[in-house]
């Protein structure tokens, strides 16, 4: 077996790490700047089609990671990791530099479901990459520094999309332009991708890759061997089933805290942008607790269980405990609730370590993205419930049980990953 240099692995993780900050930057970015945006463009609309129109755009960026994460995930087992790495960065680079000149809608969903497309496929090209060069006992810090630095990427998103005056400032005395705040924020992001290309010379490839790459009688990124085998196929619902919790308190708890949880609470003056900076340091603090969890307990499982209950907990807590909270306080419960979903490196590694060679990619990019596109069937089902007059932490609890629930029985049904050899193909 080839044997890498820790200055190759290290520039590998960290391309991944800059790479992924940059995807969550994005990601984030759109809900923080969506109302400025649409006010501008939007002009002489009321507040309700503003509304509606937000939520549409939001749907085709989801669309796009959709369809990305099929794209990128097969031609990553066809033509390399490392391709999908840096064409991911490029596309949606490139398509943040385009969103800060839109001016119809549009224009504004073609750019957002591209976006989508480049935002699908960077973090399980990473994943892949770093669990395939590194040893089997280490890769979990491999991932664990990947995602753990990439979710700040919400946190410098939240800052520069509220305060990037100053750099739009400094755009201006450049090209003579006067730029809005959301359009500092996606500029920002477009160059911050692009110059993160510059970082490829000296990049590897996977050597797992290399060996199978002209080999031609082994399928590579075929769905039929996810999707035609039922073993596999049961243990690819399982792994999607796992992170559904994580955006089941990030798109639901957190992000409609204005409108839904901190008036249940009786809390004022919840913005929404805070509450989503400070759930995103509380993931990235539980993204490095549980990947040092992982690696002194060596088990992959056991962070999954203990993370799950500590946010079914928190939740009821949240839900039903806490009314008349302060400001405050209720951002700390944000970070706690962050904190309590922080096992998303663990979920993206046990995805990629449970399929072989020639069809990892394709697994391990197409599940995080059917994750986060569940967050409109959570959001469906809270508002369902609504509709037929429960109540909103009533609503709210039923949908964290269900899946939740279903969470802790597929992490039951999957076979412990912690130090598997990846080095073996799927029929």
């Amino acid at each position: 077996m080839k044997i890498n240099s820790s200055k190759q692995v290290a520039l590998i993780i960290t391309v991944a790490s800059l790479g992924y900050f940059v995807d969550i930057y994005d990601l984030v970015l759109f809900g923080v700047v969506k109302s400025e945006s649409l006010d501008q463009i939007m002009i002489g609309a009321d507040a309700l089609t503003k509304a509606n129109t937000g939520k549409f755009l939001f749907n085709m960026q989801m669309l796009g990671m959709l369809i990305g994460g099929i794209l990128w995930g097969i031609l990553g087992d066809k033509k390399g990791r490392l391709k999908v790495l840096f064409g991911s960065i490029l596309l949606y680079s490139t398509a943040n530099l385009a969103n800060a000149f839109v001016s119809d809608v549009p224009t504004y969903a073609l750019v957002r479901i591209t976006a989508g497309i480049g935002l699908a496929g960077e973090l399980g090209a990473g994943v892949t990459l770093v669990s395939e060069i590194m040893s089997k006992e280490k890769r979990g810090y491999g991932t664990m520094i990947i995602v753990t630095f990439g979710a700040l990427g919400a946190v410098v998103a939240s800052l520069v999309g509220s305060k990037g005056q100053v750099i739009g400032n400094l755009l201006t005395d450049v090209t003579g332009q006067t730029f809005s705040n959301w359009q500092v924020a996606y500029i920002v992001g477009g160059l911050m991708g692009l110059v993160l290309l510059l970082m490829r010379v000296g990049t590897i490839e996977s050597h797992f890759f290399q060996n199978i790459k002209h080999e031609n009688g082994i399928k590579k990124g075929d769905l039929r061997i996810i999707f035609r085998n039922k073993r596999n196929l049961i243990k690819y619902i399982h792994c999607i089933l796992i992170g559904i919790p994580i955006w089941y308190v990030i798109g639901l708890l957190i992000m409609n805290s204005k409108d839904n949880f901190g008036p249940w609470l009786g809390v004022n003056g919840v913005v929404n942008g805070l509450a989503v900076m400070y759930a995103y340091i509380g993931l990235s603090f539980g993204d490095l607790l549980s990947g040092i969890l992982s690696q002194v307990l060596k088990s992959r499982k056991i962070v999954v269980y203990i993370y799950l209950i500590f946010t079914f907990v928190l939740t009821i807590v949240f839900l039903f405990f806490l009314e008349g909270i302060s400001l405050n306080t209720y951002y700390f419960i944000c970070f706690l609730l962050g904190t309590g979903t922080g096992y998303w490196a663990i979920f993206v590694t046990i995805a990629a370590e449970q399929f072989g060679t020639n069809i990892r990619s394709t697994a391990a990019n197409t599940i995080p993205n059917f994750v986060r596109g569940s967050v409109n069937l959570v959001v469906l089902l809270f508002g369902l419930l609504l509709s037929l007059k429960v109540n909103d932490g009533v609503s709210a609890i039923l949908v964290g049980i269900l899946f939740i629930s279903l969470a802790l029985f597929s992490i039951s049904k999957l076979k412990e990953t912690f130090g598997k050899d990846l080095n073996y193909m799927e029929e």
